[in-house]
């Protein structure tokens, strides 16, 4: 390829909305253009890339067994309604009404649709296993999307999905695609951590995640210093902690006047207290149900524990019609005394319920109260009380009696054993061999494929731009001619002809009138792995510079033996990555 003959807008300034390096560079770079809020626009070298992450996945997903098929981005609205996760995904499922008057979604995911299409195709059990995958545009409505591709409204992603028989067969499907996710990212030059994860409004019995550690990732990792644990915040169970030891004699509680003081900060401020010291009651509604979640008042709401706590039940905060009903006071003076005849169900942090002491809402207006202790003024036991962990991990916990360790990261894959939530209520079933009617066992394993991309950036730049591994990156080789002169230009052709006809992947950047120095940031900036440059002082001596995007010096080669020395150091490169194959 001649760099005149494509189209690569690279640009020095730092786009103004672009918060992460990613974003920065892949902007920079001429790999892709904002459109709008969290749609781009893929230009040429960002779809080469993008192009050859697919083909890693393709390649592995073939291998794995796997069948490709390719699944619409319009889906009928009554599917989602039948699963019950037009509600979990609440506004963040694009929908959208027909000329007909028929409710459709874009495709933010595609279980709905394939547990159809296995409904109507799967009758047997020597039809399974199966596994379906495709690799398809998605959106989801994200409230805020941010960071460039890792949170965008529109993405890619390839999203599989397995058919099983039973429980020991779904195990077996479930580690071959683990095997494969592994090649995939090695291949891809990510380093990765695996880590147990909630499935979120996926579902399911069971989830990995896969986890480039990053400093700007979104997701959270814990983990034990041991490495005998480790999992995403959602999902990092928490040890209970030890029961304080509460003064003598506590006075009874005692109410406080705390007018128009409703947030943690302000009560800590307003009555000289620390956020630990608070009890922080949490109003929410799961269908027709009332849930009242106590945590304390330094930690957050693990919303992921709270679902699976009550059983899987989609969730969200109580509106304020709601709270004011069930706590008979404004928004911000809600406190666990008196609630458990007027709610379905209370369930208390452990760490609430180690409290020696504390203060809360006073269930009433601009009151809260003092000399709270858990247990004597509020019930840690009953019919409808819990105690269980509903919180997330913070600094200083452990789990195991090991001290829990914290690290950001980005999301790259997640792999699911579904179980048969999806093909029990969408019919998805088949006859075993002595002819009884049972559901399908299914498994469901995503890919972000832009998620990629932006990882393998994040964690391999420099201030010129991205260092992207040889297997991802637009092209293997640029060549750049430093000059206009005649010999420059034959010596450049010439390599560039040699390296073609090998099938090495090589850019040409022919500009004319374009200084050496605007050339050199180029390569540096589309992250190409090797640079070859002629240069009239090297030519001189019968020389050429190959420089290593990962290394900060060049070394000379003979002209005569630069083809081959380049073919030789890309095939080094490639040999690092091609994990398996």
């Amino acid at each position: 390829m001649r760099f005149t003959k494509t189209f690569i807008p690279t640009v020095k300034e730092v786009p103004a909305d672009a918060e992460i390096a990613s974003h920065q560079l892949m902007i920079r770079a001429g790999l892709m253009r904002k459109l709008a809020s969290g749609t781009y626009t893929y230009l040429p070298a960002g779809w080469r890339i993008l192009q050859k992450i697919m083909d890693i996945v393709r390649d592995e997903m073939n291998k794995a067994g796997a069948l490709e098929i390719s699944m619409p981005m319009v889906q009928p609205l009554e599917l989602w309604q039948k699963t019950g996760r037009d509600v979990d995904y609440g506004e963040t499922l694009g929908r959208f009404t027909d000329r007909h008057g028929r409710g459709n979604v874009l495709m933010p995911t595609a279980e709905e649709v394939v547990t159809c299409l296995a409904a109507g195709e799967i009758n047997s059990y020597k039809q399974l296993p199966i596994n379906l995958y495709q690799i398809n545009a998605k959106y989801r409505d994200e409230f805020r999307p941010r960071f460039g591709v890792l949170r965008s409204r529109e993405f890619i992603m390839k999203d599989a999905y397995s058919f099983d028989v039973d429980d020991e067969s779904l195990d077996k499907s479930y580690r071959i695609m683990y095997g494969a996710y592994c090649r995939i990212f090695r291949r891809c030059g990510l380093e990765y951590v695996i880590v147990e994860a909630e499935t979120g409004e996926i579902g399911g019995s069971g989830s990995h995640q896969f986890t480039v550690p990053c400093d700007n990732g979104e997701d959270v990792i814990v983990y034990t210093e041991d490495g005998s644990g480790a999992w995403n915040l959602e999902k990092a169970p928490v040890d209970p902690a030890p029961k304080q030891q509460a003064p003598k004699n506590v006075p009874d509680t005692e109410e406080v006047h705390t007018p128009n003081v409703g947030s943690i900060e302000a009560v800590c401020d307003f009555l000289k207290c620390k956020p630990q010291d608070m009890i922080k009651t949490l109003i929410y509604s799961a269908g027709p149900d009332t849930i009242v979640a106590v945590i304390r008042g330094d930690h957050d709401l693990n919303t992921e524990k709270l679902t699976g706590a009550v059983g899987g039940k989609h969730i969200e905060l109580a509106d304020e019609p709601t709270i004011e009903k069930v706590t008979a006071a404004a928004v911000g003076f809600a406190g666990p005394m008196g609630l458990t005849e007027k709610v379905n169900l209370v369930l208390i942090d452990p760490a609430v319920a180690a409290m020696a002491v504390g203060i809360t809402g006073a269930n009433k207006t601009d009151y809260h109260v003092k000399n709270v202790v858990p247990g004597r003024d509020f019930a840690l036991e009953g019919k409808n009380i819990k105690v269980v962990d509903i919180r997330n991990a913070v600094e200083g916990d452990t789990h195991d009696g090991k001290p829990l360790l914290f690290r950001r990261g980005i999301e790259v894959g997640q792999v699911f054993k579904l179980g048969t939530k999806y093909s029990d209520k969408l019919d998805a079933k088949f006859l075993d061999a002595e002819g009884n009617e049972k559901p399908c066992l299914m498994g469901c394993y995503g890919i972000g494929i832009n998620r990629i991309l932006a990882s393998a950036i994040e964690i391999s730049h420099d201030d010129k731009g991205p260092i992207l591994p040889i297997t991802i990156a637009p092209w293997e080789v640029i060549i750049t001619p430093a000059g206009t002169g005649t010999e420059i230009t034959d010596a450049a052709e010439n390599i560039y002809t040699q390296l073609a006809e090998k099938e090495i992947e090589v850019l040409l950047d022919d500009r004319p009138d374009i200084r050496a120095g605007v050339k050199f940031n180029d390569a540096d900036l589309l992250g190409i792995p090797v640079r070859v440059t002629v240069g009239q002082k090297s030519l001189a001596a019968g020389n050429v510079e190959i420089k290593l995007r990962s290394e900060s010096e060049s070394r000379k080669v003979a002209l005569a033996s630069a083809a081959d020395e380049v073919i030789a150091t890309v095939n080094s490169l490639k040999a690092v990555l091609n994990v398996g194959n």
